[in-house]
């Protein structure tokens, strides 16, 4: 339970996920479910009461990393050029992305500056009271700075986001460390692992109950 603490976040808000126990006849069972959604329910935004059991997360987190470590020790080379071409592709659907919001901000800063020319005018003419002049000049001050700051952060991302060959390697490294894991500890999760992201679980037509967990390793992102 402690080992993960900090490491699992809600897929939908991004909250951490809390540690609980649910009691019955069988016995407790431990399971983690959205902190957000506990606090403030479902008036509290788009989550809801969807959880993951403490021993599925860690058997699915011990067997992913089992994996990793197996190849790291066998076949370093491989796995080096596998993480990287792995990379290369999460990259693209981000730079697409961050590339579409970009060109959005960039537009509506224009036209937020061009609003602010013209109220300008406006106000000079006496087209409008000054009253409404300095509310305007709040709002569209208010969203150029907001925008500005978006324009920064995403050209910020663009030239950090490329994952480089040393990213990967120091990560390989990182994982090479340990040989043929039984148990995880709080230190080899915190070294390996930026992230653990849980989805709600769905129900097959059969009723079958599937769920995604997406792990985010540290320096390579999500490579399962």
């Amino acid at each position: 339970m402690r080992i993960f603490a900090g490491l699992v976040k809600c897929a939908d808000c991004g909250w951490s996920l809390s540690y609980c126990n649910h009691k019955s006849k069988s016995g407790a069972t431990g399971y983690f479910n959205c902190s957000k959604f506990r606090q403030l329910g479902k008036v509290g935004g788009q989550c809801t009461a969807h959880y993951v059991r403490y021993d599925t997360l860690y058997a699915y987190v011990l067997a992913r990393l089992q994996d990793w470590i197996y190849q790291a020790h066998t076949d370093e080379k491989e796995l080096l050029n596998r993480l990287l071409k792995t990379s290369d592709k999460e990259s693209a659907k981000a730079h697409k992305k961050q590339s579409a919001e970009l060109a959005k901000a960039e537009k509506r800063k224009t036209e937020v500056d061009r609003m602010f020319v013209k109220l300008y005018e406006d106000w000079t003419s006496e087209r409008i009271s000054e009253y409404n002049f300095k509310m305007l000049s709040q709002k569209y001050q208010a969203e150029q700075q907001e925008l500005v700051e978006k324009i920064d952060r995403l050209k910020s991302e663009f030239a950090t986001e490329k994952q480089t060959a040393a990213d990967t390697e120091k990560w390989i490294a990182l994982i090479k460390q340990y040989s043929e894991p039984t148990e995880l500890t709080a230190e080899m999760l915190n070294t390996l692992i930026e992230k653990i992201v849980v989805h709600e679980a769905t129900k097959d037509p059969d009723g079958t109950r599937t769920q995604e967990i997406e792990i985010f390793y540290r320096f390579v992102g999500r490579i399962d």
